[in-house]
């Protein structure tokens, strides 16, 4: 079986410790947290565990930020969304789940190109 290695972008832990920062004062921001925690243990297990985002749907800004050609979307509370992709690893028994975004449901839209009704 392979190991599952999570990572997270740099502006995905930029998001990532802004949460943890505001969660001492705010419940949202906790639930988010504590979300995202869970989430990342439901990958190690099952890296293919988020919802797979359409090759032709994925964000340009990411294909070319990242180099990726996979794109994965996790549901977090509050309308949040957690995106990663899929890697090989440094060894050929490791798969790399690199957290690409953190974001909230305005930001997922606008990113996606969906339009606000």
């Amino acid at each position: 079986m392979k190991k599952i290695r999570v990572i997270l972008s740099h502006d995905a832990n930029k998001i990532y410790n802004d949460l943890i920062r505001k969660a001492t004062t705010s419940k949202k921001e906790r639930s988010i947290l504590l979300a995202i925690t869970k989430k990342v243990e439901l990958i190690k297990s099952d890296p293919h565990y988020g919802d797979p985002i359409s090759k032709s749907l994925i964000p340009k800004q990411y294909i070319k930020k990242y180099d990726i050609t996979n794109l994965f979307r996790i549901e977090l509370p509050n309308y949040w969304r957690m995106l990663y992709t899929l890697r090989d690893g440094e060894t050929e028994i490791e798969i790399i789940a690199f957290i690409l975004d953190i974001v909230d449901h305005k930001e997922y839209n606008k990113k996606f190109g969906y339009k606000k009704s």
